[in-house]
């Protein structure tokens, strides 16, 4: 059976015998998007897959700063450990991120951001989240994310 996602009109197609299932206030639609730790790696892989779809998106999430030797003073990874095998091993995943004060925070420092996802290059056009409110938290209780999943249905806005 074959299925249709309509981004925009909140309907959802049965192509194989043309039925249509109209979904309402079943999934929120927020101003802000919020990432945890479940939705993680789903939605930073989709936005990655699917730049230009979310490009003005406003986000909300939780990491930890990750610097690497050639980003701008202005830049970080907030980052996430994503498991990749049942021996616990981790990598580093996350987003670039960009603000004035980006050096204020150190690195492994855990920080909690809002911003709006903008088209930035870096080795390769990539997602950039432009920080319009940054502040110092705690260490979740959780610290790691897992692999996308296959699972995942894709939407205009991230949920």
């Amino acid at each position: 059976m074959l299925f249709q996602l309509q981004k925009f009109f909140g309907e959802i197609k049965n192509t194989s015998n043309k039925e249509t299932t109209t979904v309402s206030d079943t999934i929120p639609s927020p101003e802000v998007a919020t990432l945890t730790e479940k939705n993680y790696t789903d939605i930073l892989k989709e936005v990655h897959d699917d730049l230009n779809t979310y490009i003005g998106q406003k986000i909300s999430f939780t990491g930890y700063v990750y610097r690497v030797s050639d980003l701008k003073e202005n830049e970080f990874i907030l980052a996430r450990d994503m498991v990749i095998n049942s021996k616990n091993q981790t990598v580093v995943v996350g987003f670039l991120c960009s603000c004035e004060n980006a050096s204020d925070f150190e690195n492994n420092s855990w920080v909690n951001i809002t911003g709006s996802i903008e088209k930035g290059y870096y080795y390769g056009d990539i997602p950039i989240i432009n920080i319009s409110q940054i502040e110092k938290c705690n260490q979740p209780e959780n610290v790691y994310v897992n692999p996308p999943s296959d699972n995942y249905v894709p939407t205009s806005v991230i949920y």
